[in-house]
């Protein structure tokens, strides 16, 4: 069979129930479509080896196991583990192949999913461009001359080219959402902690998340239920409180628009053209906009790179770094670098001004159902990212960095595409916990996207 147009977890459920495919042709057709020969990829699941993966789901099924994910294919970013696949954090020389995969992998292959492989990314996942890895760059969906975005570049393009109906990311500074907002596809990131980071290679421990990747806001939905939820064995795994998922109705619904002098385009005035777009939309929808103060978002959001989590990046590399000065990109170890600026002192103020900011925001947000910002400012060519690659990354962190420092949760939606053919979308957040709140608002989005008008009903 070929691979369906729509590779949804629903669709693909829909197609097993009317018995009009099976696990095993669907593989077979995915993993046709995927090829060789493009850098999304990194890795390819062999295919005797997904084969039998297949027969062993369909002897789990016949056992009667409840399989909510049966025989959905998915990838995973070359940062997270899976068993028996090499982990290369796009360094041919870090490479090694693991005994266990990562607790993300071990629960959505629980589920009944099929890893088809792993995508390429950023070198160590420190870039937002998806052009630092030495296996090749990622291009939009759109255009071939744009940046894909990352640096879970090789998970957006995979789901947005139909090889997969999901894939794993991470994100600490927006690497789940810009590429999704570059590819048309929804990027789910989560509540710091809400899923295990164990099996991923480290970036910034502390700020670090699985992400997903996914048609849509429901299907992505879907797949964090399933990996979800509180890890002993991982140290920075969080029990969500009591009540945090809990619909709660209000009399109005409000959303946080940023405020005109807080915007920023670098000089693409059609970006700015859909961001409005999508606050009409929502206005429409039945929502009011409030004007937000972008300040300390921005403020925080320089802190990941010109601040001393910097050295957290740098610290947990050390010995490999050390060990292996000239295995890494030029532009990778120019960054790691800037964290001999840093020490205990400038730590502690940085953390403490960082609380301060934390502060400010929640006032910002407590009256606010969530706030919505552009995924990114614009896109840029790859030849522009890697004649300027510091400078133009920086730029398309300008609305994501912040969000895992200011401990907020985001749900990436697709908004429109430029004249150029590169995707748009935004990004809607709020604080940690309101995930669900944000899925349910997202979904009403994307619905409204898709010209299918209903009113918005408020959930906090």
């Amino acid at each position: 069979m070929s691979v369906p147009a729509d590779l949804s977890i629903a669709s693909v459920t829909r197609l097993y129930a009317a018995k009009r495919t099976t696990p095993r042709e669907l593989v077979a057709a995915s993993l046709d479509r995927i090829g060789g020969g493009r850098p999304d990829w990194l890795f390819v699941t062999p295919r005797d080896d997904a084969f039998a993966a297949c027969a062993r789901l369909d002897t789990r099924r016949a056992a009667g196991e409840a399989l909510p994910l049966y025989g959905v294919p998915f990838g995973v970013k070359d940062n997270i583990d899976v068993t028996g696949m090499p982990t290369t954090a796009a360094c041919p020389d870090f490479a090694y192949v693991p005994a266990r995969s990562a607790r993300s992998v071990e629960l959505l292959e629980d589920a009944g999913a099929i890893c088809l492989g792993k995508t390429n990314l950023d070198q160590f996942a420190t870039g937002l461009s998806g052009v630092r890895s030495p296996y090749g760059a990622c291009s939009s969906i759109g255009n071939s001359l744009y940046v894909s975005g990352g640096s879970s570049s090789g998970s957006a393009v995979a789901v947005a080219a139909g090889h997969v109906s999901f894939a794993l990311g991470t994100d600490t500074g927006g690497s789940g959402r810009i590429p999704a907002g570059f590819n048309g596809v929804v990027g789910i990131k989560p509540t710091v902690g809400r899923i295990s980071t164990r099996g991923l290679v480290p970036n910034c421990p502390t700020l670090d998340c699985v992400s997903i990747f996914a048609p849509t806001v429901d299907d992505g939905v879907r797949v964090l239920n399933a990996v979800e939820g509180y890890d002993a064995d991982d140290p920075f795994s969080r029990t969500a409180p009591a009540g945090a998922d809990a619909t709660v109705s209000v009399r109005s619904f409000r959303f946080g628009m940023l405020a005109g002098a807080n915007r920023e385009f670098f000089g693409m005035g059609e970006c700015e053209a859909l961001y409005d777009t999508a606050c009409a939309r929502l206005t429409a929808l039945g929502g009011t906009p409030v004007e937000i103060d972008f300040t300390p978002f921005r403020e925080a959001g320089r802190m990941l790179f010109d601040g001393p989590w910097i050295a957290e990046r740098r610290a947990v590399l050390a010995s490999f770094v050390d060990d292996h000065p000239h295995s890494l990109l030029e532009v990778t170890r120019s960054v790691l670098d800037t964290a001999k600026r840093y020490d205990g002192a400038a730590t502690f103020a940085a953390q403490h001004r960082l609380l301060a900011l934390r502060r400010s925001v929640e006032r910002a947000l407590t009256p606010l159902a969530f706030m919505m910002v552009p995924t990114a400012p614009r896109p840029i060519t790859i030849a522009d990212m890697n004649a300027d690659p510091v400078r133009l990354n920086n730029q398309l962190g300008y609305y994501s960095y912040y969000a895992n420092l200011l401990d907020l949760c985001a749900v990436a939606v697709p908004n429109g595409v430029l004249g150029c053919g590169v995707p748009m979308g935004v990004t809607l957040l709020a604080p940690a916990w309101a995930d669900a709140r944000l899925a349910h608002y997202a979904r009403q989005f994307e619905a409204a996207a898709l010209e299918r008008t209903q009113p918005l009903a408020a959930s906090g």
